[in-house]
């Protein structure tokens, strides 16, 4: 071959690349992950994820549930423990599937926004050829006006019906091209919009949120103020320091409580005193279980309430001690069950030393209203008639050891081996108020009385706005999602030979609509009534 011909050969085919596995993969997983079938699927994942942190208890609300689900299934509980069963909404698989979801409903709005923004700009197109081939057809009817008014007849009847409307001129005739129904693809969009907003404001809320819950004895001496130390449960964000909670006071002046005859629960109401500045002023302030005291960055609401005994411990010695202490009901009457301790009494003025194995505990239970009958329950929540039953302990209560323990219960290893004994007999002993009780080695308990308590969730949640507005959005969008029908029309006039023209018309229904055959029959008579002029 010579030069020439070389030159003039066809160069050789280049080697077919070989396509990137890896890229192909990417590409194709962001495809699925993306998809709205994954958010979904993701959307019901989340919610079957959440229902352990709804049926085990959660060491960030209560951790001492938490360590009586470990005493009542001791081989189940170190199981589900690992499993990040009691720590359901901080765990890796949780977090993974919220971020699935997170990642998933970007991919998808994201491409749909921008197509829809695309669409809203677009004029509707122009008619089909063959409009005969449309789900609705009309056929061509003959009209005594001329083209260009029976368009613009056509095209008022679909602008009065909010219909984005189009007319064009060209090949032999006139074209009216309309268009409606984007509100519903509006709606789906703004619903994952603010499932976005809601899902946001969820784990920003729990990244900078806090909560903590305190049982408030009614009292200026019982007040608290916002710190963890005060709560007697309570969890930050992990983005929350101890020191970064806001300070405000709180007192409880007052609880009322009203009971329906049958001894359900009617009103409940607390009066407080509140100090949001340091040496600032006190206000006043009442809030009840719907309708909890709003500070400027923290709720407060009402749980529930009880009644504290306060009773008043004078030792061999003549050392007197009051306390109030909290009984917890354990029922709806509000039989309540406590323990009152005092292990810093019997102390030698002599040599000032105590001896501890002469600390002393009352353990009990208090009626508001006592059975006339003598049953172990109370009738009425409320203190008509209020008895309180204790049994007496001496000896080691075992709080030196500085182990953590309940303070509504003594310690029954201190019973079992044998370092604290009940020393009133078998028969608790029954006082009412203002009622003394004279023990073996001559010292003295005095039922003072009782005073009410309220249980307190203190709240602070910075995107609880975001969340409520996510979720009103939410509705708003879907209800939009759910009323809206995309679907086009057309209108073809023509001139006819010699005057007047002929009308068709056509419809497409771009979503699933029913009554859209019905809508098209009344538009196409509106349009050709208006065109002869009649109403």
């Amino acid at each position: 071959m010579t030069a020439v011909d070389e030159r003039l050969a066809p160069a050789a085919a280049p080697p077919p690349r070989r396509p990137n596995r890896l890229r192909a993969l990417l590409r194709n997983s962001w495809r699925q992950l993306t998809s709205m079938r994954t958010a979904l699927v993701l959307l019901f994942l989340l919610a079957v994820a959440a229902i352990p942190g709804s049926v085990l208890p959660q060491r960030s609300v209560n951790a001492e549930n938490v360590a009586g689900y470990f005493r009542e299934h001791p081989d189940l509980a170190p199981v589900l423990d690992r499993l990040g069963g009691f720590e359901v909404y901080a765990s890796p698989w949780f977090a993974a599937i919220y971020l699935l979801l997170f990642t998933s409903l970007i991919g998808c709005v994201v491409p749909r926004l921008r197509d829809h923004v695309r669409a809203l700009r677009t004029v509707p197109p122009d008619a089909p050829r063959r409009m005969e081939r449309l789900p609705q057809f009309a056929k061509a009817e003959e009209r005594p006006d001329d083209p260009a008014a029976a368009a613009q007849a056509a095209a008022a009847v679909l602008r009065k019906r909010r219909f984005r409307t189009v007319v064009r001129e060209g090949g032999g005739g006139i074209t009216v091209s309309a268009e409606k129904g984007h509100l519903k693809e509006t709606g789906n969009l703004l619903f994952h919009l603010a499932l976005l907003a809601v899902l946001i404001g969820v784990g920003f809320g729990h990244w900078y949120g806090w909560h903590g819950n305190r049982l408030l004895v009614q009292g200026a001496d019982q007040g608290f103020c916002n710190s963890v130390t005060q709560y007697d449960e309570w969890s930050l964000g992990p983005r929350v320091e101890a020191a970064d909670l806001p300070f405000f006071c709180l007192r409880l002046n007052n609880f009322e409580a009203a009971f329906q005859a049958s001894g359900q629960p009617k009103e409940f109401e607390a009066s407080v005193e509140v100090q949001e500045k340091q040496d600032g002023a006190w206000r006043q302030a009442r809030f009840t279980v719907n309708d909890p005291l709003r500070l400027s960055r923290a709720n407060i609401h009402l749980l529930g309430h009880g009644y504290a005994v306060e009773l008043r411990y004078t030792d061999r010695y003549g050392a007197q001690q009051t306390k109030i202490v909290p009984f917890l009901p354990r029922d709806g009457m509000f039989t309540s069950e406590g323990v009152a301790q005092f292990p810093d009494v019997n102390i030698d003025p002599k040599t000032n030393r105590r001896e501890e194995n002469l600390q002393v505990g009352f353990e009990g239970v208090y009626l508001p209203t006592v059975d006339p009958r003598g049953g172990p329950a109370s009738i009425f929540p409320d203190e008509k008639d209020p008895v309180l039953f204790l049994s007496a302990y001496r000896g080691n209560l075992g709080l030196d050891a500085g182990l953590p323990g309940s303070v509504y219960a003594l310690d029954r290893s201190q019973l079992v081996n044998g370092k604290l004994k009940q020393v009133s007999g078998e028969r608790p002993q029954r006082l009412t108020p203002g009622q003394s009780w004279t023990l073996d080695d001559g010292t003295k308990l005095e039922f003072v009385g009782t005073r009410p308590f309220a249980t307190l969730a203190v709240r602070a949640d910075p995107t609880q706005s975001l969340v409520l507005g996510g979720a009103v959005l939410g509705l708003i969008g879907l209800m939009l999602s759910l009323a809206g029908h995309r679907r086009r029309l057309w209108f073809r006039i023509t001139p006819r030979d010699g005057s007047g023209s002929l009308m068709e018309a056509g419809g497409l229904p771009r979503t699933d609509y029913p009554g859209f055959d019905e809508e098209f029959d009344q538009i196409v008579g509106a349009a050709r009534g208006r065109s002869e002029g009649t109403p």
